[in-house]
C-alpha cells in the first residue's frame, strides 16, 4: 500500500524547492550537503548527517510498484477492510477511548478517522515499515518524478537530527520516507508532532498517545471541520442526472434533497453544506455524499480509491453500516485503463501521466465523453465505452 503523501508546512528557501534532481547520486548529494550549509547547519551536523547516507534501489521498486491503487473501490475496500482490522479497529477505540475524547475535543476529529489511518497505515503501529528513512528521502529527491515533496524533508529530518529527535542511521519507516504509528513525513513531525502521553517528547514510533494526537493535529492543520461530516451513503433517484455527479461539482444540500437524493441511514446533513455526489464505480454501484472535510483525506493521500476507502472504513467504525454493492458494470482492467487513457488523451483530453489509475482526471474526460455519446455520464469507464472511443 502506498503510504501516506502529506503537503508540507515545514517550508525552506525556494532554492532548495526548485533544485535540481537526477545526475550522478554523489554529485546530487555534494549539493545536498551545500544546501545544509547554506541554510546555517555546522559542518560537523552536516557530515554526521550526511555520512552513511546512500541510495537505494528498493525505494525506487516502491515507488514503481503500487498496483493496488489500480483496483476499484469495491475490490480495495474488501481487501483493506478486513475482519481482523475491523475487530483490531474497535479494540483499540476501546483501549485509547480517553485519547480520542481529547482528540475530538481539541481537534474536532472523530476517533473513526483516525482509527481508520492506523490500521490502514500500520495495523495499529505493528507494520511501521523497515526502509532507512533519510536513505528513502534521498533517493526520491534524486529522482525525477516528485522532487520537489521529497527533498525539502531531507531538510526537515536534518533539523529533526540537531533536535536530538531523528537519526540518520536507524531511523526507519515506509519506503516513501514517513515515520511512525500513522505515518508521517518528518516536515510534518515538526509543524504537528504533539506529546500526547505527557512524558515532554513526541514518539511517533512506539508511544500511540503521541501518534494520535499528532494525527489530530495534523488533519487540523490541513483544514479538518470540527462537528462536520466527511462522507455518507446515499439513494439516488432512477431519474437522477448523473452529469451532476463528481467530485468536482458541488452543491447545496437542499438542493441535493430537492432532487431527490436522501441518506441510506438516517437524514442528510446541514442543508447549508455544499457536497458532491460521488459514484465510485458508477451508478449502478454504492453512492456517496462527500462533505468538505472529504477533501482534507486528499491532503493526506492523493489516491481517490484509498481516499475513498479510508472515509468509508471511518464512517464504519462510527457506526454506519457496510454499502450496498449493487450490480456495477465491468470495469476496465489495467491495460484497458491505459487504453482509454490514450484514447482519451487522443481527443484532447488533460490526462497527464498515463497510468492505468482511475484518478480525476481520467473520471472527468470519462464523464465528457459518455455526455457525448449518448451513457449514463457517472465517470466510470466500461469496456463498451472503450470499445467506441477505439473506433
Amino acid at each position: 500500500m502506498r503510504p501516506l503523501l502529506l503537503i508540507l508546512a515545514f517550508v525552506f528557501p525556494a532554492t532548495t524547492l526548485g533544485a535540481s534532481c537526477g545526475g550522478n547520486f554523489g554529485q546530487f548529494l555534494n549539493t545536498i550537503r551545500q544546501e545544509a550549509h547554506d541554510l546555517g547547519y555546522s559542518s560537523i551536523l552536516v557530515n554526521e548527517f550526511f555520512d552513511a547516507a546512500q541510495q537505494d534501489p528498493k525505494v525506487l521498486k516502491a515507488d514503481r510498484s503500487q498496483g493496488i491503487f489500480q483496483k476499484d473501490f469495491i475490490t480495495f475496500s474488501q481487501i483493506l477492510i478486513s475482519e481482523h482490522r475491523l475487530k483490531d479497529a474497535k479494540k483499540n477505540a476501546a483501549k485509547y477511548a480517553s485519547i480520542f475524547k481529547r482528540i475530538n475535543d481539541k481537534f474536532g476529529v472523530p476517533p473513526g478517522v483516525l482509527l481508520a489511518f492506523w490500521g490502514f497505515e500500520t495495523d495499529f503501529g505493528a507494520n511501521q515499515g523497515n526502509f532507512n528513512t533519510l536513505n528513502s528521502l534521498i533517493t526520491l529527491a534524486h529522482d525525477c518524478r516528485r522532487p520537489d515533496l521529497f527533498r525539502p524533508q531531507i531538510f526537515a529530518a536534518l533539523e529533526l537530527f540537531k533536535r536530538g529527535e531523528f537519526d540518520p542511521v536507524l531511523t526507519t519507516g515506509a519506503w516513501a520516507g514517513e515515520i511512525g504509528m500513522i505515518q508521517i513525513l518528518p516536515g510534518d513531525i515538526i509543524e504537528s508532532g504533539t506529546d500526547g502521553d505527557g512524558d515532554g517528547r513526541v514518539d511517533l514510533q512506539n508511544s500511540a498517545l503521541d501518534a494520535l494526537m499528532t494525527g489530530g493535529h495534523v488533519l487540523k492543520r490541513l483544514g479538518w471541520q470540527v462537528n462536520e461530516p466527511w462522507l455518507q451513503e446515499i439513494e439516488l433517484p432512477k431519474s437522477f442526472d448523473w452529469a451532476m455527479t463528481g467530485l468536482n461539482k458541488a452543491y447545496p444540500v437542499s438542493l441535493w434533497k430537492v432532487l431527490g437524493v436522501t441518506a441510506r441511514n438516517g437524514a442528510l446533513f446541514d442543508d447549508a453544506s455544499q457536497a458532491s455526489v460521488l459514484l465510485p464505480v458508477g451508478h449502478k454501484g454504492p453512492a456517496f455524499l462527500a462533505y468538505p472535510n472529504f477533501n482534507v483525506y486528499f491532503e493526506w493521500n492523493q489516491s481517490l480509491v484509498y481516499v475513498t476507502t479510508a472515509a468509508y472504513f471511518a464512517t464504519i467504525l462510527g457506526g454506519e453500516p457496510t454499502y450496498e454493492v449493487g450490480t456495477p458494470d465491468k470495469g476496465l482492467n489495467a491495460l484497458q485503463m491505459q487504453d482509454i487513457q490514450t484514447n482519451l488523451a487522443r481527443r484532447g483530453h488533460n490526462m497527464g501521466k498515463i497510468d492505468g489509475i482511475l484518478g480525476s482526471k481520467t473520471r472527468a474526460a470519462v464523464q465528457a465523453e459518455q455526455q457525448r455519446l449518448g451513457f449514463p455520464a457517472d465517470a466510470w469507464p466500461t469496456p463498451e465505452l472503450l470499445r467506441r472511443l477505439s473506433r
